[in-house]
């Protein structure tokens, strides 16, 4: 809900920008008008493109042995859209996959991932019909996008980040539907991988909806607020005919988890990203619909066997304790279920998005238990 608010009040800006440089006056009160709404829009980018300007200062990379790289990289046969940003390139490289689908990190997460960078080159990718990859080609590209297709330019882009940092592995971590994307690409090509680590972690898509109702409720039970009550009670338990009973799952979980803030501040970070226009904050925007329209239906046919079973290489799950999107206690449950030769699960605070919303306490479970791990060493004991 709050991600359709932010893409109409985009959309309005990209119009009065588009009317106020475009549209001929056709009196002497339209050119009245026109002249304010120049001067106005004028200001507004001035203000953005000074907020740009600092950010860019802000966080710079400044170290001796850092990287900080942006390009469109060939995958798949189509430019995709790349960042590279770390501390010191002698750090492992931490490959992280964006949820959504197509709600790639890169506007905002150039701030959100910054604790990480002493310790990771973090690459932020926007994916097929994500971000600026949408932007440069376009939205023919949607009906190129399969899961089939999604993993294999993932397992791409590995190979090409091991040949161009020289590294023999890399660490791959997914967020929700990259949870997804993730746990297909580490089973089809562990060799890739140091480790795999989930968060937000789809685990049983069939079961996903059901079990997060029930959680909802009973948190606002706990909680007592009747309004919150009433409309889960409403909607009732999945599976629903329409879309009302999702959004209202999704306003709840939000509200519970603290998430709206979040999500209503990666616009902020956007639309001050450094390099930033408006079109891409747009194209950010409206990658999200795009992709979510084939992918959505495909992922929601997968199985907890699809996503669960056997894997080659570490697999470790860092959860929000209160994750009322992707429930915890099926996260929890995947991790137990799975066949590897380590796995862990780790709950920090918060919900659906505590990767971003505490990324330091995030960073410090991938230093004990995966840094470790890259260095050939025993990573630390376990947490429950």
């Amino acid at each position: 809900m709050i991600r359709g608010s932010i893409r109409v009040l985009v959309a309005l800006l990209l119009c009065l920008l588009a009317c106020a440089c475009l549209a001929p006056p056709a009196s002497a009160q339209d050119a009245d008008t026109s002249a304010q709404l120049d001067a106005d829009s004028r200001k507004l980018l001035d203000v953005l493109e000074f907020l740009r300007a600092r950010n860019a200062r802000d966080f710079a990379i400044l170290s001796p042995n850092g990287i900080d790289a942006a390009e469109f990289v060939d995958i798949g046969g189509i430019p995709q859209w790349i960042t590279i940003r770390g501390m010191d390139r002698d750090n492992p490289v931490l490959l992280f996959l964006h949820g959504g689908p197509g709600d790639a990190t890169n506007p905002y997460g150039y701030a959100t991932f910054r604790p990480w960078l002493k310790d990771f080159s973090v690459v932020q990718w926007d994916q097929r019909g994500a971000g600026r990859t949408l932007g440069r080609n376009g939205a023919d590209v949607a009906s190129t996008i399969s899961i089939e297709r999604m993993v294999d330019d993932g397992i791409e882009l590995a190979e090409h980040l091991r040949q161009s940092l020289g590294k023999e592995r890399i660490v791959l971590v997914g967020h929700s539907w990259g949870s997804i994307l993730g746990a297909l690409m580490a089973k089809a090509r562990p060799d890739l991988f140091h480790a795999l680590v989930g968060t937000g972690q789809v685990a049983d898509p069939a079961r996903s909806y059901d079990v997060a109702w029930r959680a909802l409720l009973a948190k606002a039970e706990e909680l007592g607020d009747e309004t919150a009550i009433e409309e889960l009670r409403e909607v009732g338990p999945p599976p629903y005919r329409g879309g009302r009973g999702y959004g209202v799952q999704r306003k709840w979980s939000n509200r519970f988890e603290g998430a709206d803030r979040f999500l209503a501040s990666t616009l902020g970070l956007a639309l001050t990203a450094p390099g930033y226009t408006l079109r891409d904050v747009h194209d950010w925007l409206e990658g999200q619909g795009l992709s979510a329209e084939p992918l959505v239906p495909q992922t929601s046919a997968l199985t907890s066997s699809d996503l669960a079973g056997e894997f080659e290489l570490p697999v470790f799950v860092i959860q929000g304790a209160e994750d009322f999107t992707t429930p915890t206690n099926l996260a929890e449950a995947f991790v137990d279920s799975i066949q590897a030769p380590k796995k862990g699960f780790v709950a920090i605070p918060g919900g659906h998005f505590a990767v971003f919303m505490d990324p330091e306490a995030f960073r410090k479970v991938l230093v004990a238990r995966v840094v470790p791990l890259t260095r050939g060493l025993t990573p630390a004991a376990p947490r429950r």
